[in-house]
This record gives C-alpha cells, sequence and structure tokens, in this order.
C-alpha cells in the first residue's frame, strides 16, 4: 500500500525509531501524559485545518499556556502566564486557589477542561469541524470528564471550573491581541501591488514592481492541508501578524514602519532583501544570482543523473557559522552541485562511533527533503511539526526529563506542561517576527522572479542574442538560450532566442503520479515550476523571510536548550521515505531513504535547504530566517525559563468591574429557537446589547434587551452552524461566547 506525506505526518512520532536500541516510540504510548494527549488532538485538528503556519502557532501557543496555567496554578514556585496577569491590556483577574490533596489530579482535570473549551472554540468554524470536535468529546470522555459541565467559579474549588476560566481568559484575550480573529484573521489594509500570476500560462506579462508580492491565480488552489479553496487566487495570509501580542518579543524588539497610512509593526528587522528596479532593469548580481541558484538547484530534482551523496551525518550538518555578507552567502551555497557548507560529525558523541554512511541519489534526497519538510498536504504546518518531533524526543529512552539537562527528574506531566510552553512560545514570536518582515517587505517569490527575468532574456553576455540587464544569468549546460533547431525552439522557431533551463519538468508532466516520475530536462524558462503541486505552486505569502527557517531554527535552540544537549537522544534521530511510497506528486524516492539528523541544528538546516529545492526560497530568504530563528528561540526559552522558576513580576490583576460572565441556553438551539442569556453577578442595567457574528466575523443580528427577561428569539432564517456572541452593557462587556444553531 502507498502511504504518502500525510499519513507519514500524522503518525510520525510512531514510526521514527532508533534501530540500534529496537526501541520504538509504540512502546511509550501508555506513559503519555494528558499534557501529551491534548497536544496530539490539537496537533490532528491542525491537520484538518485549513494551512495557516501563523494561526496555527498561536493555537499551539495558546493551549500551551492554558494547559501550563491549570498546571502552575497548584504549584508553589511557578507563575501562571495569563491567570492574574495583565497580558498587552487584557487582565485576566485570579484570587489564587487552595492547594487540593490530590494536586495531580487536579492539575489533570484543569488542564483538561481548559484545553477542550479553547479547542472547541477555536475549531468549531474548522473545515472539518464536526470531526475535530468529536475527537475532542471522545477524549474528554475517556478521561472520565463531563464536557456538558461548563462554571467558571473556580473559587467552588473545582478544578473543571478553574480549566474553564483559564479558557475563558485565554478565548478573551485572542480576541483583543491584535490578530483579527473575529474576522477570520483577515488583513485590515495590506494590498498587493502586482496583478496575479497565471502559473499555467507562460512567462510573468503582468509584473508590476520586481521587489513585490505576486498572488497566484490557479484554476483550483488547494492549501498545504488538502483543502480547496473558493476563487483560486488566494490572499497574502496575514500581512500584519506583527500587531499580534508576542510571548517573549518586546518593545525594543519592535520598529514601525508605515505604509499607504497604515502602520506595521517589524520585529527584529533585518534589512531589506536583494533589491532590483520596479520594472526589473536595474537588476543587481545578489538579487540575479538568489533566483538563479533556485532554478539551478530544480536541475537536482532527478535521481537518473548519477550523482550519489553521502547523507549521513557524518558527512551532512555540523555548520558553525553562518554567512553575514553577499560574498559569504555565495561561498556557503554550492550553487551547481547543491547543498551547503556541512562538514559532518567525526562521529556520535554518545556512543563515541562514527556514523554509518548511507549514499542515495541526490536526486531521491532532494526531492525527500523538500516533500519532508514542505508540511503538505495534510499536516501540522511547520510550527505543529517541531511539535511532533519535540514528542518524538520525549518518547526515546536516552532521554532524562531535566530542565537543561540538570537539576531534578521530572515526571511526564511537568516535562511536557514546559516543554510545550518554552516551544509553543517560540513558534509564536517565530511568526509574529517572520511574518512582521513578510508583511512589511512584501518580497517576491521565486516563480515570479524567474519567469521576470526570463522575458527580459540573458544578463552575461552583451555580444549574444536577447541581453538584458534584468534577465538570467547564463550558466553552461544549465542555463541556456535556445537556438535553432533546439527541440524547444517551436515549430516555426519562435522560442529561438528565449531562456532555457534545465530543470524538474514540472507536476503537469506527469499522467500518473503514482506510477512515474517527472525528472528533469530542458524547459523554457518561461514555464519553469518550482518542485510543489500544480494546485498550490507557492504558499500564499511574501518570501522574505523564510517561515520555515524562522520555525526550524527557533525550535532547534529550544530543543537545545531544555534538552541540555545539541544532539538528539542517542546522538540520531532517523525518518525513512520508503521507496516508491513516500512522494505524493511523482513516483519515487527510487530508494529507501532515510533521513538522519545528528542535532537539533542539523534537521533545522536541513529544513532550510528544503525549502530552496522545493523552489520557495533563495538563499536570501533562508539565511536571515535561521539568524532571526536562532535569537528568537533563545529569548523565548530563557522568558519561559522566568516563569517556571516564579521570576516573573507577578501582580495579581483582579477582575475589573467592566467584566461579566454570561451563560446562554439551550447551546446548541433549534433555528428559530429563543437563546437565553444569564448573568453571572448582578448589573444595573435595565437593558443589554447583543451582537451576533457569524464565523467570518460578519454582523448578523444586533440589538438591545431587556435584562429582566433577557430571552432572545433569533431569526429563523439563521442558518444551521457556529455564531459568536457578544453582550454589552454600560460600561461592562461580556466574555464572547459561542453559539451553535443545528
Amino acid at each position: 500500500m502507498r502511504m504518502g506525506r500525510a499519513a507519514f505526518a500524522a503518525l510520525f512520532w510512531l514510526c521514527v525509531w532508533d534501530v540500534s536500541t529496537g526501541y520504538s516510540a509504540l512502546q511509550a504510548q501508555a506513559q503519555r501524559s494528558v499534557a501529551r494527549r491534548w497536544n496530539e488532538a490539537l496537533l490532528e485538528a491542525i491537520r484538518n485545518d485549513y494551512a495557516r503556519p501563523t494561526v496555527h502557532a498561536r493555537n499551539l501557543f495558546h493551549v500551551s499556556v492554558a494547559m501550563y496555567d491549570a498546571w502552575a496554578a497548584y504549584d508553589e514556585v511557578a507563575v501562571p502566564y495569563v491567570l492574574g496577569h495583565r497580558i498587552g491590556s487584557y487582565a485576566c483577574g485570579f484570587s489564587g486557589v487552595e492547594q487540593p490533596i490530590d494536586a495531580e489530579a487536579a492539575r489533570v482535570e484543569a488542564m483538561s477542561y481548559a484545553a477542550y473549551r479553547l479547542l472547541v472554540h477555536r475549531f468549531s468554524a474548522s473545515p472539518e469541524a464536526r470531526g475535530s470536535l468529536n475527537s475532542f468529546r471522545t477524549l474528554m470522555t475517556e478521561l472520565g470528564y463531563t464536557p456538558a459541565f461548563t462554571s467558571i467559579d473556580y473559587t467552588s474549588g473545582s478544578p473543571a471550573a478553574l480549566g474553564n476560566y483559564i479558557a475563558r481568559c485565554v478565548i478573551d484575550f485572542g480576541l483583543q491581541d491584535g490578530a483579527n480573529e473575529l474576522n477570520g484573521y483577515a488583513s485590515l489594509a495590506y494590498r498587493p501591488i502586482n496583478p496575479p500570476l497565471r502559473p499555467a500560462e507562460p512567462g510573468n506579462p503582468t509584473l508590476i514592481d520586481a521587489n513585490r508580492w505576486q498572488s497566484l491565480s490557479l484554476q483550483i488552489f488547494i492549501d498545504q492541508s488538502g483543502h480547496q479553496l473558493p476563487g483560486g487566487t488566494p490572499p497574502f495570509v496575514t500581512p500584519e501578524w506583527g500587531s499580534v501580542v508576542p510571548f517573549a518579543l518586546n518593545e525594543g524588539d519592535r520598529s514601525v514602519r508605515v505604509r499607504a497610512g497604515h502602520t506595521y509593526s517589524v520585529y527584529r528587522d533585518p534589512g531589506p532583501p536583494p533589491y532590483t528596479t520596479e520594472d526589473g532593469s536595474g537588476t543587481t548580481d545578489d538579487y540575479a544570482w538568489n533566483f538563479a541558484l533556485v532554478a539551478l538547484w530544480s536541475a537536482h530534482l532527478d535521481p537518473a543523473d548519477g550523482v550519489l551523496w553521502d547523507i549521513s551525518p557524518g558527512a551532512i550538518g555540523g555548520i558553525d557559522t553562518w554567512p553575514q555578507t553577499p560574498a559569504e552567502l555565495r561561498a556557503f551555497y554550492a550553487e551547481v552541485e547543491g547543498g551547503d557548507g556541512s562538514r559532518g560529525h567525526a562521529h556520535n558523541p554518545h556512543t563515541g562511533l562514527p556514523y554509518d554512511a548511507q549514499r542515495v541519489p541526490r536526486g531521491d534526497y532532494a526531492r525527500v527533503l523538500a516533500e519532508f519538510w514542505a508540511d503538505g498536504p495534510s499536516s501540522e504546518t511547520p510550527p505543529g511539526h517541531w511539535f511532533v518531533l519535540l514528542n518524538y524526543v520525549c518518547d526515546q529512552p536516552g532521554l532524562e526529563r531535566r530542565m537543561r539537562g540538570d537539576g531534578p527528574l521530572l515526571d511526564a506531566l511537568e516535562w511536557d506542561v514546559k516543554a510545550y510552553m518554552a516551544l509553543g512560545g517560540a513558534m509564536h514570536d517565530a511568526a509574529i517576527a517572520a511574518w512582521s518582515i513578510k508583511g512589511w517587505y512584501d518580497y517576491i517569490r521565486p516563480i515570479s522572479a524567474i519567469r521576470a527575468m526570463a522575458d527580459r532574456g540573458q544578463r552575461s553576455d552583451p555580444q549574444q542574442p536577447r541581453y538584458a540587464a534584468g534577465g538570467l544569468p547564463l550558466y553552461p549546460e544549465s542555463i541556456e538560450l535556445i537556438e535553432a533547431g533546439d527541440a524547444l525552439a517551436g515549430a516555426d522557431g519562435e522560442h529561438v532566442g528565449k531562456i532555457k533551463l534545465r530543470a524538474w519538468r514540472g507536476a503537469h508532466a506527469v499522467d500518473n503520479a503514482r506510477e512515474n516520475a517527472t525528472g528533469v530536462g530542458w524547459i523554457r524558462a518561461e514555464d519553469w515550476w518550482p518542485y510543489q503541486r500544480p494546485s498550490f505552486v507557492t504558499p500564499p505569502f511574501a518570501g522574505y523571510v523564510s517561515g520555515h527557517s524562522t520555525y526550524s531554527r527557533a525550535a532547534a535552540e529550544v530543543l537545545t536548550l531544555l534538552t541540555g544537549d545539541a544532539y538528539f537522544p542517542d546522538g540520531i534521530a532517523r525518518f525513512r521515505a520508503r521507496r516508491n511510497e513516500f512522494l505524493t506528486f511523482e513516483r519515487g524516492p527510487s530508494v529507501d531513504v532515510e533521513l538522519q539528523w545528528a542535532t537539533y541544528r542539523d534537521a533545522a538546516d536541513q529544513c532550510s535547504l528544503s525549502r530552496i529545492w522545493g523552489g520557495i526560497h533563495p538563499p536570501a530568504d533562508d539565511m536571515p530566517g535561521r539568524l532571526l530563528g536562532r535569537d528568537i528561540g533563545q529569548q523565548a526559552f530563557a522568558h519561559a525559563e522566568r516563569y517556571f522558576a516564579g521570576q516573573v513580576d507577578y501582580r495579581p490583576a483582579q477582575a475589573s468591574v467592566g467584566e461579566v460572565a454570561v451563560r446562554t441556553y439551550p447551546n446548541p438551539l433549534l433555528q428559530g429557537q429563543s437563546l437565553r442569556v444569564l448573568f453571572d453577578r448582578a448589573v444595573a442595567d435595565d437593558f443589554f446589547e447583543l451582537s451576533l457574528y457569524d464565523v467570518l466575523g460578519q454582523l448578523v443580528d444586533r440589538r438591545q434587551v431587556e435584562r429582566q427577561q433577557a430571552a432572545v428569539q433569533l431569526d429563523a432564517s439563521l442558518a444551521a452552524g457556529v455564531y459568536l456572541l457578544q453582550v454589552r452593557g454600560a460600561g461592562w462587556q461580556a466574555g464572547a461566547k459561542l453559539v451553535v444553531i443545528d
């Protein structure tokens, strides 16, 4: 049976093992903490949701926070994150809880209710909400809890009520944290400069500004989670994510920029990428080299070219210095042969033995790498992928659960809660920083740049045809001019003088992906295609900086600090892509390929290279992302440690007079049925305002309601679905409530 990328993503932690010990992650299932079980439920829900890396980095962080706060509320040292704190402009009042007789049982119960309520809220509008919500309810039932219990009165001593209250605080915080959740995370002001590119048609004739992002117009667009989106021209995903409240990033990290009257917050600004003039006529060497390298590496995606590489940790990894200048950047990447400045590791420090060599076709390695790290289709997005890797690490018998590899041995629950908090904070900040840069610099993707440069001609030799300073550089046997008699010249020679590339021929060249591989050959550069599905092509957001590079290096830093060891447990981690089973949009790999990483940073560096082979990023996107992720990961872990150690300035924030909790029933309710609203405390108003929003954040009903009656007859024409209810009075506001109409 052929198992594609989706199945491998969902089962990664089950199918990676250390063959030297024979230990399988299957043996660790019985030891999973309740935090781990809720994390896996979240990862599965992400796989079944729309592929929005920023949104899911936030979900991973917020669910981790909810579980951490439920754990920390019963700890004598650790300080909660939301409970009793003011985060941004939001304050969650908290008067503390008495220590229960069985603190462990109380924690598990509070964590479960907190995770459950938050997950139901965040995934009720998911395209596969029914399955996700059912899985959440099933887990609650398996744990012995009642989803119908909704009290938030934690002062009663109920851990379940505390969990519900934590969820309410995180939900309310999220509704005003700058993510624009109420409006489906839509952009507020961003507008693309360039008209869409139609990849199915040759060239890039509509490009206006060769420095700026260009959307893609596809007949069918299927996102990286495998969901078809309407319209075929997806907009830029969360270009203003710099407005979201971060975890460890601070005001000193933030720069304020203004474009077209709208303010952009940019965190840890690395400065601009290589630029050309708007029309491309003034293309710099750096700009041309970066995008030409992506085209050159496309020629590596053929296992039949006879090139074999040793992809073991003995030959790959161990990078300890990164380029800082354009000249160093060029020296770091092997522009024709592929790969980077890896030196490998002389031996495995945990065994003292050299790593066994593993020689495979370069074309198989590059394709597997590109698809494994692409996180699509049906995957958990890049930040979720690193949670999967964290869970794998936690299952290894060689791991000792000691913070920074030192101190007391922690139980599985405390370890998981703290690990998720630290990694979640890093992924959240990586999303904020990377997308703040993406939104501000709005940088072009390779498919747009390569085709536009090819349309202009070649920039290497003024004596040859089609010379243009804004064209592609020529490389013998890789990037050349089409001459008369060439198979690509056309029936009437209409393509003579155009640029041709030796590159992957594109997914459209495969008649049957299960039976055939596309291979590499000469193609017209105006038809160049990244190593992606024809229904996806390129992620719908700007390239600079690489989100994959930022997420991966940030996560690698957290895992290194968390475990106190740069190396994976036992000095190696493995993932096997089986022959002719792993690749999804063409047949392959031609042999079994086992991705191997000695260190967490090696894995992150391989992820970064995968985006060049995948045709998604040039080096100019990659390296600044790695540097950004390194700093963010270290900063986030240090910040999380302060909470663990109780060293955060902890000033209890009492609930303000302006906060009132409401309950609604029945909920779910039938179309046209009356909805009753009850308050948790007395309010002086004779009337209050009720607003009902659909899942897209559009107002569908607003009215004044008499407090004494508090029964609202909903419009019978409202479609079945999930709605958000907001209740306001004079000087007070209730937390938003989900209302389900059957």
